[in-house]
């Protein structure tokens, strides 16, 4: 509908000879200027390329960037008392129960569903207290109380990940990225440059 309203009231321009006006031959000097500007600016970064060996080089000189770091993959029951914490885990401990069962019928986290997994996750990504409880169990081992702003929590960690370069085929994708953007504005700047020495000198 916008489309259509813009053709009639282009038609009423024409009609009423808008387009001979002084204001309309301002607006499209200036436009003409915008889009010369964008097809040369376009034309100058468009030869720009990145190629493997700059990939792979790019990738070799800044490993310390592609890390990931060590991480657990846990399960964990949540409550709000901590006493109900410790009768659960007396049934966990007895064999009365799996930890997941007790999951799914105590845990008010919604992990609970999934017999209290949350998957894998690393340093910074849990409350301080969960965090250096999981990352310091021992795998298999149900540990806890632990006492956080959410509740009492048992911790079970399914298994502990070290720290470890990120693939280059990962991150290949993301360098070029990067690597394009640098060299475009390299491009860009440089012919700037040779134009303000042009014109401007």
């Amino acid at each position: 509908e916008q489309l259509v309203n813009n053709t009639l009231f282009a038609k009423y321009a024409e009609e009423q000879k808008m387009d001979e006006t002084e204001e309309f031959q301002k607006i499209m000097k200036n436009a003409r200027k915008d889009i010369l500007a964008g097809i040369a600016i376009g034309e100058t970064v468009k030869a720009v390329e990145v190629t493997e060996e700059e990939l792979a080089g790019f990738y070799e000189v800044n490993k310390a960037r592609f890390q990931k770091g060590e991480t657990v993959s846990a399960k964990h029951i949540l409550v709000k008392e901590e006493e109900k914490c410790q009768e659960i885990l007396a049934v966990i401990n007895a064999g009365e129960k799996s930890f997941e069962e007790a999951a799914a019928e105590n845990s008010t986290c919604p992990s609970g569903q999934r017999g209290g997994d949350l998957g894998e996750f690393g340093k910074g990504q849990m409350v301080k207290e969960f965090e250096e409880a999981a990352f310091a169990a021992e795998i298999g081992a149900v540990v806890g109380p632990v006492a956080t702003q959410f509740g009492y929590h048992l911790i079970k960690v399914e298994a502990k990940n070290e720290a470890a370069e990120i693939p280059f085929e990962d991150v290949k994708d993301q360098i070029r990225s990067n690597l394009m953007q640098q060299k475009q504005n390299q491009a860009y700047g440089a012919k700037v440059a040779e134009l303000k020495a042009k014109y401007m000198a």
